[in-house]
Order: structure tokens, then C-alpha cells, then sequence
């Protein structure tokens, strides 16, 4: 008993460091779950309610084991915000934490010497790390062996049930099957059903290990739900436009691509409201921003996919409203959660509307592995062959994103494996699990059927969603507006109407220019850091259309593939240009055009700027120079290498200064295709340092 009362003693006066109150007490459950840690040296699943403390367990656990002379703990965690989050909060309870990520590859080799000098407590890194070759060679087995507590958070993400299964999750297994004996694991969600519950015990419990489960109340008494059903994306845009400014503090406006979450959070912008997109397609960098300006309610609402959603943390959020909605219960309860984790009250809406069924069908699909795909794959990759994935793309002709999912299945069921270079055979015979998937599809389709249902209830809103989590506590919750009423009008303000149907009908894209540098530049030998400067940052720019578009998109694919001949434009492309920049509402005209250097399109992009140049009657003065070589690489990777990839290569003619100087005014910057934009960004700052007045970035496509 004594040990246990020291335990706790120790245990608490963390926990009040890590929380900032000398009154803090754990909730019912936490220090069980410590306990189980620290001295059982037991496997635990945590189920618990956002807000309850999941972080607390296990960074409490991990200071009690490091003084115990336990090795680091390795926290497996899924996002970038939910590493930041985490890293933060590790910092408030004296946790010396490390993250090994996507977004900070130039610090990778300070913090493995940390590691190695026994200098941090807590690593956290992605599930797709672990698979990274170089990391899963020369780093994972010496971390493993170290390790003293493996926490996977947001564990509904190893089960194929999860309603956010992730395929480099299900590699966990193995990973706990390599722990030394007694090494404690822990998994934690607030999105578990009793079936996912299972599923992860199940994987936890390699070797017949008795797995500790604890799961807690997960109705939230902060939250009030409604859904009000609209009948067209005109009039849900132009609720918002009427509405949003009444919403109780700052939230989060949820869309089901990040197409809506762009266009979205364009119009809002331009009618007035403070409002970001946040998506997956959002460069860390901005991601990172954007958190902070929410956090700090310098913002209404960021406008997001998923993409924003596990472990954002945000106590006072006082929103989220959902245009269409995500396709299970269990995915939905996960999202709305960010709010009212400190606060009495938050408002939570849904605008369903008739497409989302499309959507779900649409995601459902590309998240399930292709038989004919992957034997495709599997052929491609002959013996003693290695193949990056854009040569594969090439040989099985399949987009990028599905074509990384597929590897990833077929790595986790040791088909193929991840090595320098890019993937090869391992040799083994594979087989399509037909009836895994056909169960998998089988259980989405029915939580589809429980999203319809949630959204037709006539009863608790919140009592429906505890029991799809099998909360056997699940009770009405006397907020919702079938328990207590509607608290939202469906009034539409006539002018945010109109302002919604010329949205959705405007020709082109806009194109957002940078306003962050990347982190850790120097370490690449590009001397720039925080924010763009005002003399050098470009105007927001335009382009005809996204890659992805159904319309000009599959033209535009075409005409900028790798195997289609350079050639100037055809006239009716031209004119769609000219349409775009005819409904450009820049402050000022363009005062001349200049064009991007092309290898592959230079007959393209010449031919455009002149067409553009002549139809405005204003100069052209030819294309930027490239005395310093080529850009190198190509689409995808960090955004800290794409940009110095670029760095330096443009350079404007020796007549550009005194040219500006006699003409001030904006130039139209043409480009074939714009992808992390880092291009356009250096290319215009090297013209906004020449004298150009301004920079009107116009790119023919938009990469997705």
C-alpha cells in the first residue's frame, strides 16, 4: 500500500506540473492506467472522451518510468498537429520530447544525437516513418531495444474497422512483437466501438498477453447538436455567409474535400469573415500558422478537411459546423469533439446535403486495394528491380494517391517492401484477401446507413452517437435540438446568396500566394527564415483550372502529360485564360508580361504570355533567365527542398531595373503549372527585387 500511495504522490505532483494547477486531480480511470504502466508493465487500450486526458497517462508514465531508468518513450502518432500539440504539452510537465516527422527533416540529426546521449524522454514519430528504410535500418532496432513505454495513439487507426484506417498502422503489431519483455504498451482513442475495441486488443495482445482495458463515459455534456438540411450547396455557402459572424467564439468549419474547404474559405474571406483552409494539401509550414491563429483566435474558423482532426487541441473552441457530412457516426463524434473540451457550452452543426453519398462511394473505393492494380504492381517490380513511385505510376497507370495506398497494403502484407531508391519484391507469394475487403465494405456501407439514420433521428442526437460507440451509459442529453429545440435560424440572407451562386459558377482558381518560409532553410544553405517580406511576396494569382477539375481538368492533364509534344496553345484554351484574367479583380492593371523558363513547355507557356500580352495591349518582355541552371526536382516531397530546389535560379535581364523603374506597375508572371508554388514564389520575389511594383502569378493549371 505504501508504494502505491508513493506511486500516486509522485504521480500527481506531475500531473500538476503538466497541467499548471497545484489543485489538480486525476479523472476516474488515469491512474489506474499509470499504475498498470509504471509498475504492472501491462499492455493497456484506453478508450476515454476527448478532453479527459489521454496525453496525461502516458506522459506521466513516461517521467515515472525515466526515473525508474527506463529508455525513452516512442509515442506513434498521426498527425503533424497532434505532434505539435503533444510536444508542447510535453514541454509544460518538463518532458524533454522530440518529434521525427515530414515537416523537419533538417533537424533529423540533432535529435538522433539526443537520443543517443540519452537526452529525450519522449519521441514521437509518424506510422509511415517506421517504415522509412533508413530509419527502420539504422535507428528503430537501437530505439527499440531502448525503449521503455510504446504509446500508439489514436489506436482506432490499427483495426480495419476504424473509421480512419491507415494501412501503415497495421505494421504495429509486428513492431510490439519485437519489444523486450515486460516493455509496457499503450493505446489510446476516443473513437472506439466495441468491435474496433476488440480488433485492438487483439493486436495488442501478441503472445497471449492479457491486454487492461479501460473505457470510460464518452457522452460530452458541452456539446449541442443540430442538423439543419438545406437543399443545395448555394444555399449551405450562403447560411454561412449569414450566419457564421453568430456562432459563439472561434471553430472549425468541416468539408468532405479540399476543393469545398478552399473555395469555401475563399468566399467567406472575401466577404468579410477572418477565416484559413486547412487541408492536406496546406504546406506545413501554413498548417502550422494556421493552428496558432485559431488557437489565438486571430480567426473565426479555419475552413478543413480532415486533415485537421485527431488531437488538435483547442479547449474554448466554440464551434464546429460540417458542410456535408463525414460517412460513419464514429468519424463524426471524432471531429465534433475538438470542441467544448474546456468550455460549458459548444455549438455543433451539420449541413448534410444529397452529393455526400458520392463523396463516401468515391473514398471508400480508392481506399480499398485493386486486385487487377495490384498484380499490376507486383509484375512491374521484377526480381533484383527497384522502382521509385513515379517510374511506377509510369508502368501501371495509376494516380499518385491510390498508387501509395496500394504500396502500402502490399508492404504491410510483406509483398513488397520500401528501400532506398523506391520499392522492390520481396519475393513472397500474395494473394487478394477478397472476403477481408468484402467484410470491410460491408461494415462501411452500414455505417453509411447510421449516418443517414443520425442525421433522420428524432432522438438524442448525442444518445445516438454513444451507443454507435457502444457507451453502455448512453443517455439523452437535453441540449440537441430534437431534446430541447432548434437554437439555429435556416434564414438566408438574399446578398449571401447571390454572393454564394457567383462562387460557385466563377471561372478559375485562385492561387494563394506564400507568406512562410519554411523551417530550417540554413541547414540547406538558403539564407531565409519566417515570413515572407512585404517587397518580396507576389499578389494572389490566378490559374484556369485544378489538375482534378471534371471539366478543363482532363484537358489540361493531357496537355500538360509527359508525353505530349510541346506546341503553343489551342486559340480555345487562350480564350478561357482570358476569361480568367477578365474576371481578375486585381487593384491595378498589369503593366507588362513575363513568362516562366520550361524545358518540356516552352512553346506552351511562350505562346500563352504573348496571346495574354497582346489581348491587354501591354509589353512582353520575354522569359527569365536561368544562369545558375535548371530548377531541380520535381512534384511532391518537403517543402523545405522544393524550395531549395528553386532557390536562385531565376534571374531577371540586365534591362529589367531601369524597364520597372519607367513603367511601374504590376507584371503578369505566366507559368504552365503550379504545385507547391515555390517557383512562382522565388520567381516573383527575384522580379519584386528588379523593381516590379507587383507580381500577378497566372499558372495554366493547378495541381489538384
Amino acid at each position: 500500500m505504501a508504494d502505491t500511495i508513493t506511486l500516486y504522490d509522485q504521480a500527481t505532483a506531475i500531473l500538476r506540473t503538466l497541467v499548471g494547477r497545484e489543485d489538480a486531480r486525476f479523472h476516474d480511470g488515469q491512474f489506474e492506467a499509470i499504475q498498470a504502466l509504471v509498475e504492472g508493465g501491462r499492455r493497456a487500450l484506453v478508450v476515454q472522451r476527448t478532453g479527459w486526458g489521454k496525453s496525461a497517462v502516458y506522459f506521466v508514465a513516461s517521467l515515472l518510468l525515466r526515473s525508474r531508468g527506463a529508455g525513452p518513450t516512442l509515442i506513434v502518432s498521426p498527425l503533424l498537429a497532434l505532434m505539435r500539440d503533444q510536444v508542447a504539452a510535453a514541454a509544460r510537465a518538463g518532458v524533454r520530447a522530440e518529434a521525427i516527422n515530414s515537416a523537419n527533416q533538417t533537424e533529423w540529426q540533432e535529435v538522433t544525437a539526443r537520443l543517443e546521449a540519452n537526452q529525450v524522454d519522449v519521441l514521437l514519430v509518424s506510422p509511415e516513418r517506421l517504415n522509412n528504410p533508413a530509419f527502420r535500418e539504422r535507428q528503430l532496432p537501437e530505439l527499440i531495444r531502448r525503449t521503455g513505454l510504446l504509446v500508439i495513439d489514436e489506436a482506432h487507426c490499427i483495426s480495419d474497422w476504424g473509421h480512419d484506417f491507415r494501412p501503415d498502422y497495421r505494421r504495429l503489431r509486428d513492431l510490439i512483437g519485437t519489444l523486450p519483455q515486460g516493455v509496457p504498451v499503450l493505446a489510446t482513442t476516443a473513437t472506439a466501438n466495441t468491435r474496433v475495441v476488440h480488433d485492438v486488443e487483439e493486436q495488442l495482445g501478441t503472445g497471449g498477453t492479457e491486454v487492461f482495458t479501460l473505457r470510460g463515459r464518452l457522452s460530452r455534456d458541452s456539446l449541442r447538436l443540430g442538423v439543419l438540411r438545406l437543399p443545395s450547396p448555394r444555399s449551405r455557402l450562403a447560411w454561412l455567409l449569414t450566419h457564421l459572424g453568430d456562432l459563439p467564439g472561434s471553430g472549425i468549419i468541416y468539408t468532405l474535400t479540399v476543393s469545398a474547404a478552399e473555395d469555401t474559405a475563399r468566399l467567406l474571406r472575401e466577404n468579410g469573415h477572418p477565416v484559413r483552409a486547412y487541408t492536406g494539401r496546406t504546406d506545413p509550414a501554413d498548417r502550422e500558422a494556421a493552428e496558432a491563429a485559431l488557437k489565438n483566435n486571430e480567426v473565426k474558423a479555419l475552413i478543413a478537411t480532415s486533415a485537421l482532426g485527431m488531437g488538435f487541441d483547442k479547449p474554448d473552441l466554440g464551434f464546429v459546423v460540417h458542410l456535408g457530412a463525414p460517412s460513419s457516426p464514429v468519424a463524426y463524434y471524432q471531429q465534433v469533439g475538438r470542441a467544448g473540451r474546456g468550455t460549458p457550452s459548444a455549438d455543433v452543426l451539420l449541413l448534410p446535403g444529397p452529393e455526400d453519398r458520392d463523396i463516401w462511394e468515391y473514398f471508400a473505393t480508392a481506399s480499398m486495394p485493386s486486385e487487377h492494380a495490384a498484380q499490376r504492381v507486383l509484375a512491374a517490380l521484377e526480381p533484383g528491380t527497384v522502382l521509385s513511385t513515379p517510374a511506377l505510376e509510369a508502368r501501371v497507370n495509376l494516380k499518385r494517391s491510390p498508387l501509395e495506398l496500394l504500396l502500402k497494403v502490399l508492404d504491410v502484407d510483406g509483398a513488397v517492401r520500401k528501400v532506398t531508391g523506391g520499392w522492390e519484391s520481396t519475393g513472397q507469394p500474395w494473394g487478394y484477401d477478397a472476403d477481408r475487403y468484402t467484410r470491410i465494405q460491408q461494415a462501411r456501407v452500414a455505417e453509411q446507413r447510421s449516418m443517414l439514420d443520425y442525421e433522420n433521428t428524432s432522438g438524442c442526437r448525442m444518445e445516438f452517437l454513444a451507443h454507435a460507440l457502444d457507451d453502455p451509459t448512453a443517455a439523452p442529453c437535453g441540449r440537441c435540438d430534437n431534446c430541447a429545440g432548434r437554437w439555429y435560424s435556416d434564414e438566408v440572407n438574399h446578398d449571401a446568396s447571390d454572393n454564394a451562386a457567383q462562387a460557385l459558377s466563377r471561372v478559375g482558381v485562385e492561387l494563394e500566394p506564400r507568406g512562410q518560409w519554411p523551417s530550417g532553410m540554413d541547414k540547406l544553405g538558403v539564407p531565409v527564415k519566417g515570413k515572407l517580406k512585404p517587397d518580396e511576396v507576389s499578389a494572389p494569382g490566378r490559374s484556369l483550372a485544378r489538375m482534378t477539375d471534371l471539366g478543363w481538368g482532363t484537358q489540361l492533364r493531357t496537355l500538360l502529360a509527359d508525353t505530349t509534344p510541346d506546341a503553343p496553345l489551342e486559340p480555345g484554351v487562350i480564350e478561357a485564360c482570358i476569361k480568367v484574367l477578365a474576371q481578375w479583380n486585381w487593384e491595378a492593371r498589369p503593366v507588362a508580361v513575363v513568362a516562366m523558363p520550361s524545358r518540356r513547355h516552352h512553346q506552351l507557356i511562350g505562346s500563352l504570355a504573348q496571346a495574354l500580352a497582346g489581348v491587354g495591349r501591354i509589353p512582353y518582355l520575354g522569359t527569365l533567365g536561368t544562369p545558375n541552371g535548371w530548377p531541380e526536382g520535381g512534384p511532391g516531397g518537403n517543402s523545405a527542398f522544393r524550395l531549395a530546389s528553386v532557390w536562385d535560379r531565376f534571374q531577371v535581364p540586365a534591362e529589367g531595373p531601369a524597364w520597372f523603374a519607367a513603367n511601374p506597375g504590376p507584371v503578369l508572371l505566366v507559368d504552365d503549372l503550379a504545385d507547391s508554388r515555390w517557383t512562382l514564389t522565388v520567381a516573383g520575389r527575384a522580379l519584386r527585387q528588379a523593381g516590379a511594383e507587383a507580381v500577378l502569378p497566372f499558372a495554366l493549371a493547378l495541381r489538384a
